[in-house]
């Protein structure tokens, strides 16, 4: 069985991590896997790249500027919309004709249109679909940040200027129809929130969809040294460390904003956490935030090297991630294989990988006092060394690479020999 992973990036963002990791575990589980991607950043053997790379550039851009026009001109929103109206033609490709089942991921910002998909299904190749938001099920949102118009048919998108019932998402969704019309695409959702927010929608109406979580290596992602995780980043060894990790520490949906309140909180309610009680913030940008916190806080930065990534976990006592919108994150996935209580909000996938004073703490959505008060419960309250074996456990339990591959070689083997799932 040979496998064809179709993502945009090899390794930047949680779809490319995750989709790297798939590779991996199939690999790993007997199955022939390589991954095709419009941005290689490794030598890895099993990881081809797009050819023609100005071509590729020129899609992405050629998107970009149709976007840009829809937006009257403004960049606001210009990186949370796609309308897939360019791409290459995988088809026509080596790596395609090998392949037996073509597993597409994130494929968007110019690596594939809605015409080369659609070229992909008439192909006879049987395509599985990995969600990794709600792109797929959408006319042209990744979040939909509470509008429900996908139940029904999308238009008047709260992503577009104006108010218009055949605006470019309304476009969007009838070619998406089109796409799927007749055809058939195995979809896999990484949370079950996410499978139950997929069936909803009235485009992938007669489409099969399963929730399969994301896969992690707990060879990699385990516990570790604190004290010597902490002399190699550089962090204090006589305090509690609570880490905050994001691709940019800025991005307004990952809840940066209600960390810092918390952080308020706690300083007001628990003077003493001013001393013994520190942030640590990895990802970009994380100079901007951490200068503004009522907690002692260490920016890490952007790492890209996965011994310091490691390290960062194992040098913290608490993992908080207090996103707005979230499917299954792979960095509470990581923090808890590393023996590290989580806090999150009770959106998306986060309540499906914490479970509520088990291995951490769910806060109410949105509420800065809850987040403050499980920081607190997790760091002086509650049994950490239990929490800690609970989190490890769950993951292995769960998330590990051999138990997420199973469960895909199953859906594989279903489509190769059925030709379809049943929904």
């Amino acid at each position: 069985m040979r496998i064809l992973i179709v993502n945009t990036s090899e390794r930047t963002g949680g779809a490319a991590v995750a989709a790297r990791r798939l590779m991996e575990a199939l690999n790993n589980s007997g199955v022939k896997a390589k991954m095709l991607v419009r941005d290689k950043e490794t030598e890895h053997i099993s990881v081809c790249q797009l050819p023609h790379v100005w071509r590729q550039r020129w899609h992405f851009l050629w998107e970009r500027w149709c976007l840009f026009c829809h937006l009257h001109f403004s960049k606001r929103h210009l990186f949370e919309i796609d309308m897939a109206n360019a791409g290459t033609d995988i088809t026509q490709l080596p790596e395609f004709a090998e392949a037996d089942i073509i597993h597409l991921a994130w494929v968007n910002q110019g690596m594939l249109s809605l015409h080369n998909i659609r070229k992909m299904m008439d192909s006879g190749k049987p395509v599985v679909w990995t969600m990794h938001d709600m792109w797929p099920a959408t006319a042209i949102c990744h979040l939909t940040l509470g509008c429900q118009r996908f139940r029904t048919q999308c238009g008047d998108c709260p992503y577009l200027p104006g108010h218009a019932e055949h605006d470019l998402a309304a476009r969007i969704w009838q070619r998406k129809e089109r796409l799927l019309r007749g055809r058939q695409i195995h979809f896999v959702a990484c949370s079950q929130w996410l499978a139950s927010e997929a069936r909803s929608s009235r485009l992938l109406e007669g489409q099969p969809v399963v929730s399969i979580p994301n896969p992690i290596d707990t060879r990699v992602f385990r516990p570790g040294d604190k004290a010597a995780a902490r002399q190699l980043l550089g962090l204090p060894q006589g305090r509690r460390l609570i880490l905050f990790a994001s691709q940019r520490a800025t991005n307004v949906n990952k809840g940066m904003g209600y960390l810092a309140e918390a952080c308020r909180l706690l300083a007001e309610q628990h003077p003493e956490m001013r001393a013994d009680t520190a942030l640590v913030v990895l990802g970009g940008h994380a100079e901007e935030v951490t200068a503004h916190l009522a907690l002692p806080a260490y920016p890490l930065g952007y790492l890209t090297d996965t011994a310091r990534i490691v390290a960062a976990y194992q040098a913290t006592d608490l993992f908080v991630l207090p996103s707005l919108s979230e499917n299954l994150p792979n960095t509470i996935m990581e923090a808890m294989a590393c023996g590290v209580p989580c806090i999150g909000f009770r959106v998306g996938g986060i309540a499906e990988e914490i479970d509520h004073q088990l291995n951490g703490y769910v806060a109410a959505y949105k509420d800065a006092a809850d987040l403050a008060r499980g920081i607190h419960w997790v760091l002086a309250e509650a049994d950490h060394a239990l929490l800690a074996a609970e989190a490890v456990k769950k993951v292995a339990r769960c998330y590990a690479q051999r138990t997420v591959a199973m469960r895909y070689i199953d859906i594989y083997n279903k489509v190769l020999n059925k030709g379809y799932l049943e929904v």
